[in-house]
């Protein structure tokens, strides 16, 4: 099982890597707030997503945040280091994401 750092530390490189894809990529229109829940560990994260980029990570939860993923702590890290697919993650019930059809479409690009 991951640690509350190691999952703080996954959203910083998460971070870093959109960071270095807006650019090429284009920005991509999507302004929303970001719940990350972490259950096996009950800790929680909250952040920004603007232009294609993951800003404003802080701890705690954001309960008003217009995308929540919820996931476990080593799940999350396979996600962000690309080693789960997350339609697949989905779709096994891996990890689960509340929000709009249409930003879970954007979302896609980004992970």
């Amino acid at each position: 099982m991951a640690t509350v750092d190691d999952c703080r530390q996954a959203l910083y490189d998460l971070a870093a890597r959109l960071d270095t894809n807006a650019e090429a990529q284009g920005r991509l229109d999507l302004d929303r707030t970001l719940a990350c829940r972490v259950t096996d560990l009950g800790a929680a994260f909250h952040a920004r997503i603007t232009g294609g980029r993951l800003v404003d990570i802080a701890d705690g939860d954001d309960p008003k945040a217009k995308i929540a993923l919820i996931t476990a702590s080593d799940d999350l890290l396979l996600l962000v280091s690309g080693r789960l697919d997350v339609t697949r993650a989905i779709a096994t019930r891996q990890i689960s994401i509340k929000a709009n059809p249409f930003d879970l479409l954007k979302l896609r690009k980004l992970l």
